[in-house]
């Protein structure tokens, strides 16, 4: 049984393919990003999913995207997490990146692919390998035109008063906005960083107020300009986007691309069916 996971922040996909390439069964974990999260809370997040506890044995390749693999030391923690619950398996561990990658560019074809989702990113692929102009530091000085950095922005602007009333009223109805709930979710439970994004949602239902265009388009301008404009082909390749905030905010994205005379690729919600194309080519 082969496995192939994405995982965000928020979610993780899993498909699990027999040998010939036909899929045996889908589920879903929440996050497992090992850059905020222990060793038992990714432990007890796999254990409880009954198809992967039932099939845990089964399972003799691995194949996961996950969310702050970026470097070899988040990579071998998982990697040694999944040794234990999988224990036939050999698991082949890769940032999201690969997985924003593999589905969306062609192999040979070179592109610029980004994440937006939970958290943000940005490479360019040349055909074979891929290239970073920018590490990241996670998503509290970074994640440009993410779910969290909206997130982030809404409450700063609320508590600072730069909230138009009309919204900032409908805004406190909808969330529980009191100063220690917030310092709760923030400082003492995990993936704040998830937390953050929940509030996305309101930017993206209230998208046509001027007060929420003129964040999305600042959001995504920021995310150009300190990812994109990184690279010396960033006008002269596609470049594709994946995740839940590119899907959702697709019209005012698409906008800020043109603006900057980008050439716009692909743009996914989800990289697993990608991904699973992908893999079955290369049974």
């Amino acid at each position: 049984m082969i496995l192939i996971v994405d995982s965000g922040a928020t979610k993780s996909d899993w498909i699990a393919l027999d040998e010939s390439g036909d899929q045996l069964f889908m589920t879903q974990t929440l996050g497992l990003s090992p850059e905020v999260l222990t060793r038992p809370v990714i432990e007890d997040r796999l254990a409880n999913n009954f198809e992967l506890s039932k099939n845990r044995e089964r399972v003799t390749h691995l194949f996961f995207y996950g969310a702050g693999c970026g470097t070899d030391r988040m990579k071998k923690f998982l990697g040694e997490i999944f040794k234990e619950f999988f224990p036939n398996a050999k698991a082949d561990v890769k940032e999201d990146t690969y997985a924003a990658i593999f589905a969306t560019t062609k192999v040979g074809q070179q592109g610029i692919v980004c994440i937006l989702g939970t958290g943000s990113n940005c490479s360019y692929y040349d055909g074979e390998r891929l290239h970073q102009k920018v590490t990241s530091l996670g998503y509290i000085p970074m994640d440009d035109g993410s779910g969290n950095f909206f997130g982030r922005k809404l409450i700063r602007d609320y508590y600072f008063n730069k909230i138009p009333k009309d919204l900032a009223a409908k805004f406190a109805s909808e969330y529980d906005l009191d100063a220690d709930v917030i310092k709760e979710n923030l400082y003492k439970q995990p993936n704040p960083n998830t937390y953050l994004a929940t509030f996305a949602r309101f930017i993206v239902e209230n998208k046509d107020h001027p007060y929420c265009r003129g964040v999305i388009d600042k959001g995504f301008q920021q995310f150009v300009n300190n990812y994109i404009m990184q690279f010396e082909l960033a006008t002269k390749v596609p470049v594709s986007f994946v995740g839940s905030i590119a899907h959702y905010l697709r019209d005012e994205l698409t906008a800020v691309v043109q603006r900057n005379d980008l050439v716009l690729g692909v743009i996914r919600q989800r990289p697993i069916e990608g991904l699973v194309e992908f893999h079955r080519a290369n049974l």
